[in-house]
């Protein structure tokens, strides 16, 4: 994975330049805190581009928030669901699938609703709870 300090989100598409997904598995996301976690558990210090999600973000819990929107810069993405760690992870490290499957620890994918640019700082927010946002 290629790290980038801006990209686009396209609606009904998902990452502008990345490698074609579903139409329910647009764009994924995973939270930098829980890649923090898992490193300081499992004594790792490997690069979050590991994950393969599009989207790191940080300041935000993604667990249970299926169906929620979150707004991203001037784009938004419907959450569809979890993410499940697959076997790649613990080819980056051992261990790492396990210590990802609790708590939707892996992530979430969503589907882009609104296209629009996001970059890194970017705030990222629950479109109905602004009290949640980063």
């Amino acid at each position: 994975m290629d790290s980038l300090d801006e990209g686009r989100l396209v609606e009904g598409q998902g990452l502008e330049g990345s490698v074609g997904r579903s139409k329910r598995r647009q764009v994924t996301l995973h939270a930098q805190e829980n890649w923090q976690r898992f490193m300081a558990e499992l004594g790792g210090s490997i690069d979050p581009a590991a994950r393969r999600a599009n989207l790191l973000v940080s300041g935000i819990a993604l667990v249970n928030t299926r169906g929620r929107v979150l707004r991203i810069g001037g784009a938004r993405v419907a959450v569809g669901g979890e993410l499940t760690p697959c076997e790649r992870m613990d080819e980056a490290m051992q261990g790492l699938q396990n210590a990802m499957r609790p708590e939707w620890g892996g992530g979430v994918f969503g589907q882009v609703i609104t296209s629009g640019a996001i970059r890194v700082g970017d705030v990222v927010e629950w479109e109905d709870a602004s009290s949640e946002s980063r």
